[in-house]
């Protein structure tokens, strides 16, 4: 019995009690007024997939969220962009707070805000729902990874869209998840390039599920899902090459013998070669072959700063430290040329019309 106790004490010495979901939003709330506002961005970003709004949706931000500073800065950014592309681009802000590994590696700010190792989950929870109030309030919208089941409840007002990964589009607890989950969620194509796993996730989210889960309260319950019936693919090539162009969606097309769901495209990772200088290339084919492909949607990895830094000490502001980035610069000039490609389409189509 001695044993026991003492394996239990050492166990309970091992945990930290963090805030129930309920408690965080009291602390932190979302007003009626910034609801409203997250609710009309959801569906402006449905009708979008559905097609009954011909802008492109570009989710764009730091490969993940490591400095709110830095952030903060990249949002202004993202808001004074906005007015200038509104006709032809909506802009969504990619604010992510996890981050998958491999092996292992800095999990993301939500995890480890120090950058140090520490852990303090807490504080992570804390400064990332904070930071995500502060860009709400700039009158944008927040695109983040669903990636710890445990942390939904802690978010799910505040999102606009949602993606799951290539690593995570097979768990059934992810499709579950996004099955309960009120906003738009797209799914990648697995690592391998297989787009069976992620069109069986969008079969599953879009039907109702009874999981066991995280309540608000924090305690261990059984979750009822509608169903998301907002459920879309991304394609992010793979390890052996791109997806992105019209001839491989034709290949995708053939295989379903049907229609698409909607279409997203990640102009990183295996579409760029996992070079974020070639992302620039990707868009612009894109954009040239859109009235084709029907794309809806695309993803940059996009920061202040070109390229990436690893964890020190001395590190360059606004330098993403995991995948690496697009400078803002050569982002700005990109999506404004790419909304001037867009309205000559446009105007293309009136005249042919």
């Amino acid at each position: 019995m001695n044993a026991l106790n003492t394996a239990l004490q050492q166990t309970a010495a091992q945990e930290t009690i963090l805030s129930l979901p309920h408690q965080l939003k009291a602390q932190l709330p979302l007003t009626y007024q910034f609801a409203a506002q997250i609710e009309l961005q959801r569906q402006t970003i449905q009708n979008i997939l559905e097609g009954k709004d011909d802008r492109l949706l570009v989710i764009t931000g730091p490969c993940s969220i490591h400095d709110v500073q830095s952030a903060l800065e990249y949002a202004e950014k993202i808001k004074e962009l906005q007015a200038k592309v509104s006709a032809q681009i909506f802009l969504v802000m990619r604010a992510y707070i996890e981050k998958p590994r491999t092996t292992v590696g800095w999990k993301g700010f939500m995890y480890d805000p120090h950058l140090d190792g520490s852990a303090d989950m807490q504080l992570g929870l804390e400064k990332s729902r904070e930071l995500y109030l502060k860009i709400i309030e700039m009158g944008l919208p927040i695109a983040s990874e669903i990636l710890s089941p445990m942390a939904t409840a802690y978010f799910d007002d505040l999102l606009a869209w949602g993606a799951i990964g290539a690593r995570t589009s097979e768990s059934q607890i992810h499709r579950e998840i996004s099955s309960h989950m009120p906003y738009s969620i797209g799914f990648k194509n697995g690592t391998d390039g297989s787009i069976q796993i992620a069109l069986d996730a969008i079969q599953s989210a879009s039907n109702v599920h009874q999981f066991m889960g995280m309540g608000q309260n924090g305690m261990p319950s059984i979750l009822s899902s509608k169903g998301n019936p907002k459920a879309h693919l991304i394609l992010r090539g793979s390890n052996s090459g791109p997806n992105y162009q019209m001839a491989e969606i034709e290949k995708i097309k053939a295989k379903m013998k049907g229609e698409l769901p909607a279409l997203v495209i990640d102009c990183s990772h295996g579409n760029s070669h996992k070079d974020p200088m070639k992302q620039p290339e990707v868009l612009r084919t894109i954009v040239q072959e859109r009235r084709e492909s029907l794309v809806r949607g695309v993803m940059l990895e996009s920061h202040l700063v070109d390229g990436a830094q690893k964890i020190s000490c001395d590190m360059t502001y606004g330098q993403s430290v995991t995948d690496g980035c697009l400078g803002w610069e050569k982002t700005q000039q990109l999506l404004l040329e790419m909304a001037s490609l867009l309205a000559d389409t446009e105007s293309d189509l009136k005249r042919s019309a």
